[in-house]
């Protein structure tokens, strides 16, 4: 905005307002400060000129798995359904991003702590109509012993009221981008080599003990701001599984 103080005839376009005042600039380059209020002119016409008003911060339209966001929505009372991640960091990850989502639609994620036993666990559930289960498993390739596993609890009872579903990665944390974590791609660990105390040793973190693999996985789940930040492979798989349970 260009203006004209009334008293001097100072021309100049308002660089910055603060505390009241404000810095006129003029054609040449020269500023000088005036107070905010009336005694201006635009266009020749007197004006009082008032601080602009901070505008409210927009409310955030989208959850950070891409959903459109419900407002003040409160969480459903749970369904008989249920989604079961392998560990731990699956379910604080799957909480993180989908967590918003999974509330109003009232499902309730938990982890196992190993997919060894998952025909029983199945079993034990006891899924039918109206009480699903959905299941992500880490490292679900063909021939490996996670598919093998899949493979009998679709052929057990239940099978056809469960839906198991997994994703390429030895671990969670492979989900994540490594380009969050300012790698190129995520170590190669040579086999026999525990995982996450290989990827630690790789990325010279500390992982002597339990607490040291908490922290790492602190510090990859805290790259992560929303679903982009994902790979497809994993978004693609609990979309999937929300979907089968909700149905």
């Amino acid at each position: 905005m260009v203006v004209e103080d009334a008293q001097t005839g100072y021309v100049g376009a308002v660089v910055r307002i603060e505390y009241g005042r404000m810095e006129l600039e003029d054609r040449r380059g020269r500023r000088k400060p005036f107070p905010v209020g009336p005694g201006y002119l635009i266009d020749g016409k007197p004006v009082i000129l008032t601080s602009p008003r901070r505008a409210a911060p927009a409310a955030n339209t989208r959850t950070a798995s891409g959903s459109v966001a419900v407002p003040d929505a409160t969480a459903k009372v749970a369904l008989s359904s249920r989604i079961y991640v392998e560990g731990r960091h699956d379910a604080e990850l799957v909480e993180q991003v989908w967590g918003d989502d999974l509330r109003i639609e009232g499902v309730v994620v938990e982890y196992l702590g190993g997919v060894d036993d998952l025909a029983a666990i199945v079993e034990e559930f006891d899924p039918g109509p109206g009480r699903r289960l959905g299941v992500l498993v880490d490292h679900l390739v063909a021939g490996s012993k996670e598919a093998r596993i899949a493979d009998t609890v679709r052929r057990g009872r239940g099978g056809a009221h469960t839906l198991v579903v997994g994703h390429p990665f030895i671990d969670i944390w492979q989900a994540v981008k490594p380009g969050r974590l300012g790698i190129p791609a995520w170590p190669t660990v040579p086999r026999g080599v525990d995982w996450k105390h290989g990827v630690c040793d790789a990325l010279g973190w500390q992982h002597g003990g339990q607490a040291d693999i908490a922290r790492a996985w602190q510090r990859i789940r805290g790259r992560v701001r929303d679903w982009n930040d994902l790979e497809p492979a994993l978004i693609g798989r609990v979309e999937e599984l929300i979907d089968f349970v909700t149905q």
